[in-house]
């Protein structure tokens, strides 16, 4: 059977990309599938194990946007995220929102940098964790702003966001498919998106690159395979993948939630994870980021 290692807990934009693609895909390769969530530092113990196992296409790895970032952040990274993995296909990627509660007296991106430059560290954000993509994009963020408000890691995205929503903290950025609902139903208020373009469900919502030339920002999912897999075996996953992403009961789970469908060569998806890498790992530097 193959297994398909899940680096996050059950209920993640993860594991819902991995619950909702890792059946179809075993219907097309006409093989048993289990679904394994190996949890711990950040997806570093499942990206480990991945890495060091068998290259033969019976171990697999569904990965998101932190994935880029761990051997830069984390202690015990056994691996090179662009070295150590064959890359299958991206699946899909969206962009992020900043979203307010609307008691953080702020309506307007413009109307946030003022009250974020007036109030300064005394401002806070909830991140879903310390090495999250959600706390690099704030520190993307405070870079272009130049603001310092104080960030509060929370332990993954849905505390985060309950917290949010619930207005014990006033601003995120977060995944779209996370933040969406919630600003449809009002709870919360979308001020700027991380897209290089304005999105067809928001359209009345400004880019952050309007404000502040050259930001952006994508939450991404992806399939990877050990190094060492045979080229034969990454096609066949990746042909057999893209045909789980074109059917139409896919495709409308994940357009429902604001992620576009991002099915790529295995070449375009190493040259992505090269991309993300780079650029992620000056902005760690240059922010002199931490886990603390």
């Amino acid at each position: 059977p193959v297994r398909l290692i899940v680096p996050t807990s059950a209920g993640g934009v993860t594991d819902i990309a991995a619950r909702l693609v890792g059946p179809k895909l075993a219907e097309v390769l006409a093989q048993p599938l289990f679904i394994e969530n190996r949890v711990g530092a950040g997806g570093v113990v499942a990206s480990n194990m991945v890495a060091q196992a068998a290259p033969d296409g019976y171990t697999l790895i569904i990965v998101f946007d932190s994935f880029a970032t761990n051997q830069y952040l984390y202690q015990g990274v056994q691996h090179d995220v662009v070295k150590d993995f064959a890359p299958i296909s991206l699946l899909i990627k969206g962009p992020q929102l900043l979203v307010v509660h609307p008691s953080a007296g702020a309506r307007t991106l413009k109307e946030f940098l003022q009250l974020a430059r007036s109030k300064g560290s005394a401002l806070s954000f909830a991140t879903a964790g310390a090495g999250t993509s959600s706390r690099l994009s704030l520190e993307l963020f405070k870079a272009y702003a130049g603001v310092e408000p104080t960030a509060i890691h929370y332990k993954g995205g849905a505390p985060a966001i309950n917290a949010l929503v619930g207005g014990q903290v006033p601003a995120m950025v977060t995944a779209m498919n996370v933040s969406l609902p919630h600003v449809k139903s009002g709870k919360l208020i979308a001020l700027a998106v991380t897209s290089p373009k304005r999105l067809a469900v928001l359209p009345d919502v400004p880019t952050m690159s309007e404000t502040f030339p050259g930001f952006e920002a994508q939450s991404w999912v992806g399939m990877l395979a050990p190094a060492a897999t045979p080229r034969p075996i990454v096609s066949k996953l990746n042909a057999s993948l893209h045909k789980v992403l074109a059917m139409p009961e896919v495709r409308s789970r994940f357009e429902a939630q604001g992620s576009e469908m991002a099915p790529s060569t295995p070449e375009a998806f190493g040259e992505w994870l090269r991309t993300e890498t780079t650029k992620w790992a000056k902005i760690i530097k240059e922010r002199k980021i931490t886990l603390d």
